[in-house]
């Protein structure tokens, strides 16, 4: 029952999106009605500037940070545990919110986040090993897909296989939101993304 709970709590957590609020804000728009249409930092600091897209991710970061600590804090017993399912919660809740019929976000920065907050050395490393992937190749769902990858074996190892699981099952919804991305990176036809002279243009001319 503590298990659903934490799920529950992570869920309620996840739908809401940040994205939703800025932009309406500074726009008077919904994510939906501009760029790639996802309700995410990438899209708002694309479209409405760097400072927009920041404060999309601290939202994101904080909901994130509160579902987590909120569960560890209500379900002791369940250890480390408790913050693995509030994570699949917000993950779920970010990516399928029930007010927007199930249509949300991608959940990388959801789940950026979650593993840092469980394991802040492993998740760290996990992070970089995305961000390395993303710089080197210049392919965001590549470098996405990867960092919850690169966390399953330090989840099993550290966590136990029931994290493990929960991280792989994340693992997989985040494949399932990145594979048209990854299929154009097999034809050749994804746009490549320079990470660093991305950040530093937006952060130069991006406010509108």
């Amino acid at each position: 029952m503590q298990r659903v709970l934490c799920l529950l709590i992570g869920y309620c957590f996840g739908i809401i999106l940040t994205a939703e609020i800025v932009t309406r804000h500074v726009a008077g728009v919904r994510p939906d009605d501009m760029g790639s249409k996802n309700p995410g930092m990438a899209n708002v600091m694309r479209e409405l500037g760097f400072k927009p897209g920041i404060i999309v991710l601290a939202g994101d970061c904080a909901k994130t940070a509160a579902a987590l600590f909120l569960c560890r804090a209500l379900f002791p017993s369940l250890h480390a545990l408790s913050m693995f399912y509030a994570m699949m919660g917000v993950v779920l809740g970010h990516n399928f919110p029930i007010w927007k019929h199930f249509r949300g976000g991608k959940g990388v920065a959801v789940t950026c986040v979650s593993i840092f907050i469980i394991s802040p050395l492993w998740g760290l490393a996990a992070n970089i090993v995305g961000f390395l992937a993303v710089l080197i190749t210049g392919y965001l769902p590549l470098g996405a897909v990867l960092i919850p990858l690169a966390f399953i074996p330090l989840a099993f190892i550290y966590f136990g296989p029931e994290s493990g699981v929960l991280i792989g099952l994340c693992t997989v919804i985040m494949f399932l939101r990145h594979c048209k991305g990854l299929r154009r990176i097999r034809r050749g036809e994804e746009k490549k993304m320079h990470l660093l002279k991305w950040i530093k243009n937006k952060k130069q001319h991006g406010e509108r």
